[in-house]
């Protein structure tokens, strides 16, 4: 999940830099919800002791 979170926060940066707006905000925006799943399936499985597949 953090990794496509990067991936979609990096397009999102690249879109901004180019001067796409509409882009720029829609894949920051992925990038957030991705970052707060990956967060909250974090804390889940740390808390339950469940470990992700490699």
């Amino acid at each position: 999940m953090f990794s496509w979170a990067i991936t979609f926060l990096i397009i999102g940066l690249i879109a901004g830099v180019l001067g796409l707006s509409g882009i720029a905000g829609t894949a920051t925006n992925i990038a957030w919800i991705l970052f707060v799943v990956g967060l909250v399936l974090a804390i889940i499985f740390f808390v339950t002791g469940r470990k992700p597949p490699i």
